[in-house]
């Protein structure tokens, strides 16, 4: 199904208009589409977006500003979100030897482990929406960094 039947428009301003309320609706398609996954392991987009950036940074620890530089959602509290995944065991925190107003966060053993569980998961999804090839996919992520661009 195309965007048009998808959201019941017969013409649109031009293409490129077109394409930009494409790109906005598959991106809130593939949001709901996550926020089902993330949902059965007790995530957040925000809180999954977190422990990858700190798995990325394992076994080094990571600032709440280099989190907050690295988030997808800019717009997140990262603070806030630390400190949900902190009660929920997935990180630690301890403050930072080269500045005390600093904290450090690390991701746990049970974030680690949360997210090699969701990489199957995460991997099976990917597989199951996998309608373009390696081309296309590259192509379409030229694309998008154009538009950005």
């Amino acid at each position: 199904m195309g965007i048009a039947e998808d959201i019941k428009q017969d013409s649109f301003k031009s293409e490129y208009s077109k394409a930009i309320i494409n790109t906005i609706f598959t991106s809130a398609w593939l949001h709901q589409e996550h926020l089902q996954l993330f949902k059965s392991h007790g995530l957040t987009t925000p809180q999954f977006n977190i422990l990858r950036i700190l798995r990325g940074q394992h076994p080094k620890p990571a600032t709440v500003n280099l989190l907050i530089d690295r988030m997808l959602d800019k717009s997140s509290n990262a603070s806030r979100i630390v400190d949900k995944l902190e009660q929920k065991g997935l990180v630690k925190r301890s403050q930072c030897s080269k500045d005390r107003r600093a904290v450090d966060v690390y991701i746990s053993d049970a974030g680690l482990k949360l997210l090699d569980e969701m990489d199957v998961k995460m991997d099976e999804w990917e597989k199951s929406h996998n309608s373009l090839s390696e081309k296309e996919a590259a192509t379409l992520n030229v694309l998008l960094d154009k538009i950005r661009g």
